[in-house]
């Protein structure tokens, strides 16, 4: 809405990025907003819901949501692909479906859905009274199920070009994977509601890969190219020797990091039992590393740490580090030996879930 004021009151201020507006002066308080500054983006709500297919693909390319959230309801035996990073989403009623999820920067509700398989990764993950479910899961936070039964879980394992961006629009960090540090809150005494799909399973195995056509993406679903690492979870570890692997924030990290997780992938002997990424103060590092030799890099930014597994894993480690970084370890921490290690994975996986619960 337009007016007109005396001029004697007012100056235009013409550095307004949205448009004119009238400062006042002798403190009173009026504005001028042109009628451009009213027009926003209007949402429809159909362009952010799929809802009723029955036996049909759909789903929505990179760069269509853009953070918006999302609604799947009333599905059966069909295929659906979400693409892009959403705020939160919620999926009910649906039967006999495949469906994945680009990164969700909140939460993702499942409720009353049965036999359908799941790809997607979240800050938090709800399930309520679904029934025999397959996830490829990545959670930062601890799952939560509710009278849920015949759930079975691995890790998130995929790769298209725009996967990583869309994490770091969605605010996950992808080393921050709780994926099978399951909170069930219908436990049955003697019984689990929950288990793990077989170890290495591909995700092309249970979600048909998107049409690259259709959806204007290629996508990769095996671990070797996961931009999410793999990683073993709660699942029994193959070797008694383990290795602490932590990463410095001194620039190059998250560069180093991946490039570790290649070497020490080469060989197909160790595995990541789990990864973190983490902010620690200088008298953190003291106390769980009991050295003070890495306290002052740590205020340059978030830790990476791993848990690498496998016999000879600290001798491999010490290794691959010294093969990425041409002769030098450079700003990381890694166990000396497993006997050292053991005490150094509780401290630092202790203090992370301090921080988690804080």
């Amino acid at each position: 809405m337009e007016a007109i004021l005396p001029k004697t009151l007012y100056r235009e201020s013409l550095h307004s990025p949205i448009g004119a507006m009238l400062t006042p002066i002798f403190g009173m308080h009026y504005f001028l907003t042109l009628a451009s500054r009213d027009k926003r983006d209007k949402v429809d709500p159909k362009d952010f819901t799929i809802e009723d297919l029955n036996g049909e693909t759909a789903g929505r390319a990179p760069g269509s949501i853009n953070g918006q959230q999302f609604i799947i309801r009333n599905c059966q035996d069909s295929n659906i692909y979400i693409l892009d990073h959403m705020a939160t989403i919620t999926i009910d009623d649906c039967v006999n479906c495949r469906i994945f999820l680009g990164p969700t920067k909140s939460s993702v509700f499942i409720r009353d859905c049965k036999d359908c398989k799941f790809a997607l990764a979240c800050q938090q993950l709800r399930t309520r009274d679904c029934h025999r479910i397959d996830f490829f899961l990545f959670c930062s936070t601890f799952p939560s199920i509710e009278s849920s039964v015949g759930f079975k879980l691995e890790c998130f394992q995929c790769y298209y070009p725009e996967l990583e961006d869309q994490f770091k629009a969605a605010g996950l960090g992808i080393y921050d994977n709780n994926w099978s540090r399951v909170h069930d809150f219908s436990i049955v005494p003697g019984e689990s509601n929950y288990g793990f799909l077989p170890l290495n399973s591909n995700l092309a195995e249970y979600i048909p890969l998107p049409d690259v056509e259709k959806f204007n993406v290629a996508m990769n679903g095996s671990k070797e190219f996961s931009v999410v690492p793999y990683t073993l979870g709660s699942r029994p570890k193959p070797s008694d020797e383990s290795c602490l692997v932590v990463f410095f924030n001194d620039g190059l990290s998250q560069e180093r990091a991946h490039k570790f997780i290649a070497e020490m992938n080469k060989t197909g002997e160790f595995v990541i039992v789990q990864s973190k990424e983490v902010s620690m103060q200088p008298q953190d590092v003291v106390r769980v590393f009991n050295n003070d030799s890495y306290a002052m890099v740590a205020e340059q930014g978030p830790v990476i740490g791993f848990e690498f597994n496998g016999n000879g894993v600290c001798a491999a480690c010490q290794d691959s580090l010294m093969a990425i970084n041409k002769g030098s370890t450079g700003a990381v921490f890694a166990s000396s030996s497993p006997a050292a290690a053991a005490q150094q994975i509780e401290s630092f996986y202790n203090f992370v879930d301090i921080k988690m619960a804080v």
